[in-house]
């Protein structure tokens, strides 16, 4: 069994590429661009509650860095460094070659390198810290920054969500064995859990075209509410428009006629409304720039669907095909829930 320092040299100690100073001091040093901000995130995966203990420890890699990536996504910042904290109840090299694999195979994707962190015994935990940058902008109100944030929204904004939601969800909810899927589908929605894609190239390109944006890893709904929250917003929801965005829809339960019975309707809904660990974007943009999102969706071959429009008036409306209110009760995921979410 390798020691903490053999472990971190055999498994994530590589040159240094855009740090000055990476793995083996006591600080990474980080230089960015004249006129940059430093775009910072930290996320943890704790086994048993992220993922399950048997999941394959190469997909587990690319997640792990994936959601800490969306992040920097929603922000509209270019990746640049992350340090990896782990927690390892053994180290075994069967497991640590594929993790690391996994990992930094998405890492160079990226061009984001690992630039140090922390190991030590206990209960698998991953704490992943990212790093990115965005331009300043000293002319911009009331932040000077050309971040994507959370707090621009305004009425009249259309809500536009990329890939589809809802998938990770319907996974989740077949691997617990309280639905069943058939195999090409389980196959495809499993792989939306365990291998979600950052939006980063969206991300970078919503810059300038985006008023509000964040990353869907809690539920749609809680997501979109947190855009609302910050930008004192509310929001008229289409729900003709966000259910085919659940791909598996025509396929759970046999067909979409499924979906017609009670049960059926609630677990689509549950999952595209509520479900978490998408990893697509939920942003609003100006009408005006329709157009330009219909160009970006081509040329990144990404759909961008509008499923909202931004209003006035504080929250958020769910609406039916002949625009009458929809009561709901979907709750997004929390780790601390007075009423808890679908996962």
């Amino acid at each position: 069994m390798p020691g903490e320092f053999e472990l971190i040299a055999r498994y994530f100690t590589r040159p240094a590429r855009q740090a000055v100073m990476g793995v083996g001091d006591d600080c990474a040093l980080l230089q960015t661009a004249p006129g940059m901000q430093l775009a910072v995130s930290t996320d943890m995966l704790v086994a048993g509650r992220h993922f399950f203990s048997d999941v394959d420890p190469y997909l587990l890699g690319h997640k792990s860095l994936a959601v800490n990536l969306s992040d920097l996504a929603a922000c509209g910042a270019r990746p640049l460094a992350f340090s990896l904290a782990l927690a390892l109840p053994n180290a075994e090299d069967a497991w640590l070659e594929p993790f690391s694999r996994g990992l930094l195979a998405l890492a160079d994707a990226h061009n984001c390198e690992l630039i140090g962190g922390d190991t030590t015994r206990g209960p698998l935990t991953i704490c992943i810290t990212v790093f990115g940058e965005v331009p300043a902008d000293t002319a911009a109100r009331p932040v000077p920054t050309r971040a994507l944030l959370r707090s621009g929204a305004q009425a009249g904004d259309d809500v536009y969500v990329s890939g589809s939601v809802g998938d990770a969800a319907l996974a989740l909810l077949a691997l617990q064995g309280r639905i069943t899927l058939p195999a090409d589908m389980m196959q495809a929605a499993r792989t939306r859990l365990e291998q979600p894609t950052p939006r980063v190239a969206l991300g970078l390109a919503l810059r300038g075209i985006a008023s509000a944006c964040a990353d869907v890893s809690d539920g749609l709904l809680g997501d979109l509410g947190h855009i609302l929250a910050r930008s004192h917003c509310g929001a008229r929801v289409e729900l003709d428009k966000v259910l085919p965005l659940l791909a598996a829809r025509q396929a759970y339960a046999g067909g979409a006629a499924q979906f017609d019975n009670a049960y059926g309707a609630r677990i689509a809904l549950q999952c595209v409304l509520a479900g978490g660990d998408d990893y697509e974007l939920v942003f609003t943009a100006p009408a005006a720039q329709r157009s330009a999102l219909a160009a970006l969706a081509g040329s990144l071959q990404l759909p961008l669907t509008r499923i909202a429009t931004i209003e006035a008036a504080p929250g958020l409306r769910l609406v039916d095909a002949q625009g009458y209110a929809m009561a709901h009760d979907f709750a997004s995921f929390d780790h601390f829930p007075a009423a808890g979410g679908l996962l």
